[in-house]
């Protein structure tokens, strides 16, 4: 069993080409794919700065071939990228130890645009329960997930990775404060009602914004946000007029195109009487059109411009990521000893079944020539029961020590090897096809059953 991921994050793709992959129906994608004789396990992990496919699979090249597809037809619906740009160019490639130890850094915050952000934590937490309610995430990406989220409890406990921990909503607000000098006679819209913000209007507050105000669609849900901050609420209709009054312009919306056109911020600027304007747009896919940026007196920033922000802010926390990445290393060190040791179950099994099998037909051929009663014929056969017990259970102990070490594949290909397990010809290869039909590859996987639970009671 292998273990592929397939992705593309702020750092391999900008964010006009990753806003063409954003998943908001994360199961309906994941069932697709593990509805596939390639793929078995599959989460799917969107956010707004990476898309990233994680699977198990036995036929790796095909599972390639699949990923491939699923990026180039499904998620973008086949229309191609801007500017003529290729999608292998932007995707990256995990496999075995490598994709475990990119999941366990990106559950720590060490390979996010922020280092040390908290918000990824959730959203990979997010992703996980939508595997699981679809049916796509099994034991093998369950154990990972849990070791992810333990990583990255880790990870927080024992770095200072997370200390004063900012988001990218907390860059943006940096990034208007950079453009104004004081924002006590400043006024912002905040177009969104989300996570990203809420913090952004927490992090505005802090810094004394003479005025706030809330857009979303839904009413209730902007009135319930902007009573919290001594903010006032608007329905999204609104926008156009508030614009005229309104200094900074921070958005994070869904939506499958952009609502804040050329035209409508040119009839803002209009009004405006040439007061200059600076908007934040936050959200993937983007909610304000590009082509704002050249409009006289507008100034607009994605959520790819943050980038420079926060490098400022990022050296004290690639220190500290150093010894993040120790912790990282030693946590995929573990989940690879337990693959490894999923490896061994079957193989075990395999040689228990052999050995049985030469038992059992040597057994038959000396009892047909020998004149024995019952009680004897059960004698003999306990002894020779007996005898291949101990002879197997040296090497079998040996085997099960090993598994959890990093050798561990090495002794467990080399027993493979010594007792003929893969040799059709071999002494008791006989139940080869027996066996496969009984386990079918996948009776000694760990059962997973709804969501799991950390020592805490919550999702890991």
């Amino acid at each position: 069993m292998k273990i592929l991921l397939l992705g593309m994050n702020h750092r391999t793709a900008p964010v006009h080409v990753r806003e063409r992959f954003v998943v908001d129906d994360t199961r309906a994608a994941l069932q697709k794919l593990v509805a596939t004789d390639e793929i078995e396990e599959a989460v799917l992990v969107s956010t707004c700065n990476r898309v990233e496919v994680l699977v198990t699979t036995r036929q790796i090249e095909l599972a390639r071939e699949r990923l491939d597809r699923f990026f180039a037809s499904e998620l973008s619906a086949g229309a191609p990228l801007p500017g003529g740009a290729k999608l292998e160019d932007h995707l990256y490639e995990h496999v075995g130890d490598e994709a475990t130890a990119h999941v366990f850094r990106v559950a720590s915050a060490i390979d996010s645009m922020v280092v040390g952000e908290p918000q990824i934590l959730g959203q990979m937490k997010e992703a996980y329960r939508g595997a699981l309610e679809s049916g796509s995430c099994g034991p093998i990406l369950s154990r990972l997930f849990q070791r992810a989220f333990a990583t990255a409890k880790r990870v927080k406990n024992e770095t200072r990775i997370a200390h004063r921990p900012v988001s990218v909503a907390r860059v943006a607000v940096d990034l208007a404060r950079q453009i104004f000098e004081d924002l006590n006679d400043k006024t912002a819209l905040m177009i969104g009602a989300g996570e990203m913000i809420e913090m952004a209007l927490f992090a505005l507050q802090r810094e004394g914004l003479g005025a706030q105000r809330v857009v979303n669609r839904t009413r209730s849900r902007a009135e319930g946000l902007a009573a919290r901050f001594n903010a006032t609420a608007h329905a999204l209709d609104e926008v156009e007029g508030l614009l005229e009054t309104s200094d900074v312009v921070l958005s994070c919306i869904g939506g499958d195109a952009p609502f804040l056109t050329s035209e409508k911020m040119r009839r803002a600027l209009r009004a405006r009487r040439k007061r200059p304007i600076f908007l934040i747009d936050i959200g993937v896919p983007r909610n304000i059109d590009p082509s704002v940026n050249e409009l006289d007196n507008a100034y607009l920033y994605d959520i790819d411009d943050l980038q420079a922000v926060a490098a400022a802010n990022e050296e004290e926390r690639r220190r500290e990521s150093l010894q993040g990445e120790r912790i990282v290393f030693e946590e995929q060190e573990r989940f690879a000893g337990w693959m490894v040791a999923l490896r061994a179950v079957p193989t075990i099994r395999h040689l228990r079944a052999r050995a049985e099998s030469v038992r059992e037909r040597e057994l038959a051929r000396v009892l047909s020539k020998l004149d024995l009663t019952r009680e004897q014929r059960e004698t003999v056969e306990a002894m020779t029961r007996a005898v291949v017990n101990k002879i197997l259970h040296p090497p079998l102990a040996r085997l099960g020590a090993q598994t959890d070490r990093e050798e561990g594949l090495a002794v467990l290909e080399e027993a493979r090897a010594l007792f003929g397990l893969d040799d059709p010809s071999a002494p008791g290869a006989e139940i080869d096809e027996q066996l496969a039909l009984a386990t079918d590859g996948d009776a000694d996987r760990p059962s997973v059953s709804g969501e799991q639970k950390s020592e805490d009671g919550e999702i890991e």
